[in-house]
């Protein structure tokens, strides 16, 4: 349980469905990238990907750029028309919660993993290393480029392998419209990280309720993902903060959407024009919160470093060196969440 210093102060309440003048936007009249600007709940961008990959000639080009306008001013939107079916994310949700239901000695083999090993079932973030507690349990399963499954429950298998699948293919169709929006060929990023053969993780979150007489407990702290795109959904429980000018903004996904965030590995590609999304779980009331996540990366053996492209754009030459995503990721892994401190390991330090 986090303590009352790690909870939301009443300077850092999450910004909900307002505008900078603090006038509603109406949740019915969200505008979607490509069609017509604007955006969700909250201001938060939402990208069309049907616009995307078959909207007209004009369509697709108004919608690339704003989901580049996304990626540089959020780091964060959501996506609709991504063709992922709603009864394979119902089925992914039903079997982890299935799996969370098991008795402990069911998952007591994957409880002492490591941050490396394929398969982990535990509370927080790393558990050997937290500084706090989290109202958070989680299972962690690599997806591809080899699939690893806990074999209880039985049915978890078949539908986590179809839905990594099914996410894989939205994920890097994503990456191929980001490539365009920084005016670089489609398959430019997929070239530089190799993701043919992407690291893929699947996440299933539980947040117990929390019956606090005083409101609201930390459920996850403010962290940016270790990959290069995230999907999430949840079920119905809001909790999901993301940080956009300098103020939290609680993530209220539109109907059928997932949130799209972005990632160290994003950052550090892109030369800082794309920032990785710091983000946070606040949890209250008696409701369970859930949420689903399918984290893309590049190849484990890439080294992840700025696109000469990037660099020489901006003028400002290199702002991070390069690093092999294994190493990366171990690292941040193991350490405490701090933020994004995690990206200090290969950030230039142009001046002392």
């Amino acid at each position: 349980m986090a303590t009352p210093s790690e909870l939301p102060s009443q300077d850092d309440q999450p910004v909900d469905a307002e505008n900078g003048d603090g006038s509603a936007t109406p949740s019915g009249g969200a505008g979607v990238c490509g069609c017509g600007g604007g955006g969700g709940i909250g201001g938060i961008p939402v990208v069309d990907l049907a616009v995307l990959v078959d909207g007209s000639a004009d369509e697709r080009s108004l919608a690339i750029r704003e989901l580049g306008r996304a990626c540089e001013d959020w780091g964060f939107f959501m996506v609709t028309n991504h063709g992922v079916p709603e009864a394979l994310q119902e089925a992914v949700m039903d079997a982890c919660k299935q799996l969370f239901s098991l008795p402990m000695e069911e998952k007591e083999e994957h409880i002492h993993a490591g941050p490396m090993d394929p398969i982990r079932i535990g509370s927080g973030f790393y558990s050997v290393m937290d500084a706090v507690a989290f109202k958070r349990d989680y299972l962690k399963m690599f997806t591809h480029p080899d699939f690893h499954c806990p074999a209880k429950p039985a049915i978890l298998r078949d539908i986590a392998m179809e839905y990594s699948s099914c996410t894989r293919v939205l994920l890097l169709q994503l990456a191929t419209a980001i490539s365009r929006s920084l005016d670089l060929a489609g398959g430019r990023l997929s070239e530089a990280l190799n993701l043919e053969s992407c690291f893929q993780i699947l996440v299933g979150n539980h947040y117990p309720g929390c019956s606090r007489p005083d409101g609201e407990a930390m459920g996850f702290l403010a962290h940016s993902d270790h990959g290069l795109l995230t999907l999430l959904f949840q079920n119905g429980v809001d909790g999901l903060q993301v940080k956009h000018d300098g103020r939290w903004v609680l993530a209220k996904p539109l109907p059928g959407s997932f949130f799209v965030i972005a990632g160290d590995q994003m950052e550090i590609v892109t030369n800082g024009r794309y920032r990785s999304a710091l983000h946070r779980v606040v949890v209250g009331g008696e409701q369970a919160r859930m949420s689903i996540v399918s984290l893309i990366g590049p190849c484990l053996d890439a080294v992840v470093e700025p696109l000469p492209e990037m660099a020489a754009a901006d003028g400002k030459g290199l702002e991070f060196r390069g690093i092999r995503y294994r190493d990366y990721l171990e690292k941040q892994q193991s350490k405490q969440l701090d933020e994004k401190a995690a990206l200090d390991l290969v950030r230039c330090r142009l001046h002392s």
